[in-house]
């Protein structure tokens, strides 16, 4: 896209989410082992205008502290800024027991508002104690529920993507998470997919169940938990879906790689905002140009390879204030494929940049980059996992009896995040 382009924006209003104001209405999908803390900062630096390319932050910035980049306010409840950028995902059962890499994961950076979380549990139970301690010990100001992980491991005991078909555990789950945080005035938003798969779709009665139990608003992943990732997003059931769901706003996701996409979704399905997932693997820079789209203004210039070296510095040097230097290069390393996707770069240097373990060592490899290669074409569309369908692994019985609430048996997990 052109640095003068400007795309037409939809003609709607500000996403409201409980007390919080989104505008425009984009939301940052949490990804396991991809949202934590340096990744949300580093694509708020672009929502939020204080990062554009040839250049660092504005002078005085800084990513620590109350103050926060440009002199923000501390964070409160009101305004969601430029955008929601939720957490990577955390347990229940991981929270409750304050298991210590669970509490490194839901760390926000002090500018950070609103603060949002997304919790994975299979245990009523579980997940009101897990959000009262959210409440009591003011760790968030937003809950996102996870029910549309695919990942095998998790649907075979019954979560994830898996739960929904559970219609009565599934609403005793979201009434419990809503009862709890209603005290503090936390929304609680609820994430799913389509369904397990063709034969067993479960989108509507999910949306409709959320709804009459109190989530403030729904978001579809528009695939099967046997699509995985795979084929083509079903932008169609986006549309059914803010048909069936009408007090609370539906969020689309699935297939936003560039702001076009943001904006044609909108106008196909009727949807109250988008999730961005994938899309943004190596261009959180992407939440700028959707900054832009949404209010049709002209879209940012692609960035040249020098541009995008500056960018992965400051994501490393993100990950290196909240770990430490050799883990937070070795968290880096999953991004570099994705930063330097379709540009002219040799394989001994990408698989150089694969191995990385210093900031030495990255600044070395990033000055042999050839800075002023333009951004190509090239770089555009999917990008990320992808894999192919495949049969969903249940647990014995699962689709026996929908209306079944009783807890399965060993899905609660102790492991949050990727």
């Amino acid at each position: 896209m052109t640095a003068d382009a400007t795309l037409a924006p939809p003609a709607q209003g500000a996403l409201k989410i409980g007390p919080h104001t989104v505008w425009p209405p984009v939301v940052l999908a949490p990804m396991a082992g991809i949202t934590n803390a340096p990744f949300r900062t580093l694509c708020r630096e672009f929502a939020e205008g204080e990062r554009g390319f040839g250049g660092r932050p504005p002078s005085g910035s800084s990513a620590e502290g109350g103050r926060g980049f440009g002199g923000r306010p501390p964070r409160g409840r009101g305004s969601g800024g430029k955008g929601l950028f939720v957490s990577e995902m955390i347990t229940t059962r991981a929270l409750v027991e304050r298991n210590e890499k669970t509490m490194h994961l839901i760390h926000f950076d002090a500018a950070e508002t609103p603060r949002s979380i997304q919790l994975y549990g299979v245990d009523p139970a579980t997940v009101g104690k897990a959000v009262r301690m959210i409440v009591d010990e003011d760790l968030a100001d937003h809950i996102d529920m996870n029910f549309g992980c695919p990942v095998p491991k998790v649907t075979r005991k019954g979560g994830g993507a898996a739960l929904p078909y559970k219609r009565r555990l599934f609403g005793d789950i979201v009434s419990a998470a809503v009862r709890a945080a209603e005290p503090a005035g936390i929304p609680v938003t609820v994430k799913f997919r389509i369904g397990i798969d063709d034969e067993n779709l479960t989108y509507l009665d999910a949306g409709r169940i959320a709804e009459a139990e109190g989530a403030q608003a729904v978001a579809l992943h528009a695939r099967t938990a046997s699509q995985r990732y795979s084929g083509k997003a079903d932008w169609s059931a986006i549309s059914r879906l803010k048909e069936s769901v009408t007090t609370i706003p539906v969020l689309g996701n699935g297939d936003i790689f560039k702001a076009q996409d943001a904006l044609d979704m909108v106008a196909a399905t009727g949807c109250d905002g988008v999730v961005v997932g994938r899309g943004c693997l190596g261009r959180p820079w992407l939440f700028g140009e959707l900054q832009a789209a949404f209010r049709g203004e002209p879209l940012p210039k692609g960035p040249t390879l020098g541009e995008v070296a500056q960018v992965l510095r400051r994501h490393a040097e993100l990950l290196t204030d909240h770990y430490e230097e050799h883990k937070g290069l070795r968290d880096l390393r999953k991004h570099m494929a994705w930063y330097l996707h379709g540009f002219p770069v040799g394989s001994t240097l990408r698989r150089s940049f694969a191995m990385v373990s210093s900031l030495q060592e990255l600044d070395d490899l990033l000055g042999q980059l050839e800075h002023d290669v333009p951004f190509p074409a090239d770089a555009e569309g999917p990008r990320g996992r992808q894999g192919s369908a495949a049969k969903v692994v249940l647990p014995e019985g699962w689709l026996n009896d929908p209306e079944d609430a009783s807890v399965p048996a060993g899905a609660e997990m102790m492991h949050s995040g990727g």
